[in-house]
């Protein structure tokens, strides 16, 4: 009885082919759906990483920038000199508190020859919100891309999956081979693109998310800034009385 299962199963191995799993035999072996969702996973991951590396750069010269402009923006607002405080903003153009002052700054210079009081301040509020709203826009721009790309490549991978399992069954019922060389490379390529996908996803969900907290950062930086500088406009023109 041994030596009856000894010899079956050097049959079996005689007639199972060996199977390479490396990347670039799996790649071969793909059928062309596989190797398509394998394409788009790859260019979802470029473009992920440029986006990643764009924002990061920018978010890093926006909170250096950020730093040197307030310290020296102060000085010349504590010395009511306006024109050197939107010299400083625009030598500082990638800070988003900058551009932000800078706005507000510049409404108030053209709307300080209206009379009353209320008209100023709000003309500067307006130009201070449409600003805020703006610098919003430009550090979340490429953000929704980092959502889309996490949300829908594990989907684009599990279309890969689906595509290797059909693929492996068609080697089982094409194949006239016995053993797992049968169904080895349409499983393979199932588990290679559901990793792939998964694989692009994490890092741009993760990346999303720290990104959209820095985001919620800078608002809210944008925002004391503008109640401060009403408040500096409210004493300045209360001082000219």
């Amino acid at each position: 009885m041994n030596v009856l299962l000894v010899s079956l199963f050097v049959m079996f191995q005689d007639q199972t082919p060996e199977v390479g799993w490396d990347l670039i035999t799996m790649w071969h072996n793909m059928g062309i759906p596989a190797k398509i969702v394998v394409t788009i996973l790859f260019v979802m991951s470029a473009w992920s990483v440029g986006i990643m590396i764009d924002r990061a750069l920018m978010y890093s010269a926006a909170r250096k920038q950020s730093r040197i402009f307030v310290q020296q923006v102060a000085g010349a607002l504590k010395d009511n000199k306006l024109d050197e405080a939107i010299s400083i903003a625009e030598r500082n153009k990638k800070s988003h508190i900058a551009k932000v002052v800078a706005t507000g700054l510049s409404e108030f210079q053209a709307a300080s020859a209206q009379v009353s009081d209320e008209e100023v301040i709000e003309a500067a509020r307006r130009g201070l919100e449409r600003s805020v709203a703006i610098v919003h826009a430009e550090m979340k721009r490429g953000l929704s891309g980092l959502a889309t790309i996490g949300s829908t490549a594990p989907f684009v991978g599990l279309f890969g999956t689906v595509m290797g399992i059909i693929n492996a069954f068609k080697g089982i019922s094409s194949s006239k081979v016995t053993g797992l060389s049968a169904v080895a490379g349409g499983i393979a390529e199932a588990l290679v693109t559901t990793a792939l996908g998964l694989l692009v996803a994490v890092p741009a969900v993760w990346t999303f998310n720290y990104f959209t907290n820095r985001v919620e950062a800078f608002d809210v930086e944008m925002d004391n800034s503008s109640m401060e500088l009403i408040n500096y406009f409210i004493t300045r023109r209360g001082g000219k009385k």
